[in-house]
C-alpha cells in the first residue's frame, strides 16, 4: 500500500461532525411530525403546521451554508492553505 492512500481514508473532526448535525437537524425537525402537528400558536393568521415547516426554509439553508464553509475551511487547512 502506498501512502497517498492513507492520505485518503475518511478523517473524524470536530467541524465535520458539526456541519453534519447541521445537515440532519432540518431532516430530524421535518421528520419529527408530532412535534409541530397543532394549530396553535398561530402566526399572523397562520396555523403552527405551517409557519414551522417555513421558517425550517430559511434555517435550512444557513445550516446548509454554516456546514459548508466549515467543510471548506477544514480542507483548506488539510491542504496547508490559509483560512478565509
Amino acid at each position: 500500500m502506498s501512502d497517498t492512500s492513507a492520505d485518503r481514508r475518511p478523517v473524524v473532526t470536530p467541524s465535520r461532525v458539526v456541519a453534519a448535525l447541521c445537515l440532519i437537524a432540518p431532516f430530524v425537525a421535518m421528520l419529527w411530525v408530532g412535534s409541530y402537528a397543532k394549530i396553535e400558536p398561530t402566526f399572523i393568521g397562520i396555523p403552527f403546521f405551517y409557519w414551522y415547516q417555513m421558517l425550517w426554509v430559511p434555517i435550512s439553508a444557513a445550516l446548509t451554508t454554516l456546514a459548508y464553509i466549515l467543510v471548506r475551511r477544514e480542507q483548506r487547512a488539510r491542504k496547508g492553505g490559509g483560512s478565509a
